[in-house]
C-alpha cells in the first residue's frame, strides 16, 4: 500500500481491506512499515517502544515470527507492528549490507517456514508517506503496488514521481513489481469534483482501478480511536460496506489471475498462495 502523499487513506485502506479479507476467512498479515504505527493502532496491536517490531526485523535481523501479533477481533488477521524506533531506521539502514532487500528476505524466510495449514493468502505492507529506504524495502519485497487515491484536487500530484520510483525498482531490484490496484477514497457524491477526479483516474488507470469507491465517512475516522477497523466497529456503515466490496473485488481479481503471486519471486504458488502488496 503506497502513496507518498499523506492523508489519502492509505493506512485506513490497508487495515480495512486486511480486515475484510480476514473476515471472509483468508489468512492475512499486515506489516506496519510507517513509524507512526497507525495501522498497528487500528488493529488493536500493542506497539509501545519496548515491543518487538519491524524495526528489529530490518535493523537487527530478527525473525518476523518473533514480532508478529494476533489481532484480537479477527482470528486470521496478524500484524507486525511499527514502533517509534522505526523513525530512525531510514538513517540506520544506510550503512547496512543489502539494505534494500532486508524486508524481502525476512518475508521470504517467514513464508518458507510456515506449515501448509498456516500459509498466508495476503501480505499487506503499509508504507510510510515517503519514498525513502523503508518504502524501497517494501517495493523490493512486494510483487504488487496498491495505490489509494483520494478524490480531491491534488489527487494525481506526485503520482508521476511514485510511478518513476516503481519503474526504477523494476529495472534494478525487482522486475516483478507492478501497479496492480488503485482505489478511489474519500469520494463525495454531492460534489462534481469527486466525479471529475474519479473519471480522470479511470481514464489514466482504467484496468487497475477498482469499481468500488470509498466514501467520506465519520465511522471510518472514528474506528481507530477504539482500536478497531470500521469492519468490526460498525459493520453496516457505508464505509465498512465499501471496504468489504473493495476486498471482494480484489480477491476476485486474484482468483481470476489463476494463482496469487508469491512474496518470494520464484516460489511456486499452491492453493491460494500469497500475494504481497
Amino acid at each position: 500500500m503506497a502513496n507518498q502523499k499523506g492523508g489519502v487513506g492509505k493506512t485506513t485502506t490497508a487495515v480495512n481491506v486486511a480486515a475484510a479479507l480476514a473476515q471472509a476467512g483468508l489468512r492475512v498479515l499486515v506489516i506496519d512499515l510507517d513509524p507512526q504505527g497507525n495501522a498497528s493502532t487500528a488493529l488493536g496491536i500493542d506497539h509501545h517502544a519496548e515491543i518487538p517490531s519491524v524495526y528489529d526485523v530490518l535493523i537487527d535481523g530478527a525473525a518476523l515470527h518473533d514480532v508478529i501479533q494476533q489481532c484480537a477481533e479477527l482470528p486470521t488477521l496478524q500484524c507486525a507492528p511499527a514502533t517509534i524506533d522505526l523513525a530512525g531506521a531510514e538513517i540506520e539502514l544506510v550503512p547496512l549490507v543489502a539494505r534494500e532487500t532486508r524486508l524481502h528476505r525476512a518475508i521470504t524466510r517467514h513464508l518458507g517456514g510456515l506449515p501448509e495449514e498456516e500459509r498466508l493468502d495476503y501480505v499487506l505492507i503499509d508504507c510510510p508517506p515517503s519514498l525513502g529506504l523503508l518504502t524501497v524495502n517494501a517495493f523490493v519485497a512486494a510483487n504488487e503496488v496498491f495505490i489509494p487515491i483520494q478524490c480531491e484536487y491534488y489527487a494525481l500530484e506526485g503520482l508521476s514521481q511514485l510511478l518513476k520510483n516503481i519503474e526504477l525498482i523494476r529495472n534494478h531490484l525487482n522486475p516483478d513489481l507492478h501497479v496492480s490496484t488503485i482505489l478511489l477514497t474519500m469520494y463525495d457524491g454531492r460534489t462534481r469534483l469527486s466525479a471529475q477526479v474519479a473519471d480522470e483516474v479511470r481514464d489514466h488507470f482504467g484496468p487497475q482501478t477498482l469499481r468500488t469507491t470509498v466514501p467520506r465517512s465519520v465511522r471510518i475516522s472514528e474506528a481507530p480511536s477504539h482500536g478497531q477497523t470500521v469492519i468490526t466497529y460498525d459493520p453496516l456503515s457505508s464505509g465498512a460496506l465499501s471496504y468489504l466490496e473493495a476486498a471482494s473485488e480484489l480477491a476476485e481479481r486474484g482468483r481470476g489471475s489463476g494463482a496469487h503471486n508469491s512474496a518470494a519471486h520464484n516460489r511456486p504458488a499452491s492453493g491460494a498462495g500469497e500475494r504481497t502488496e
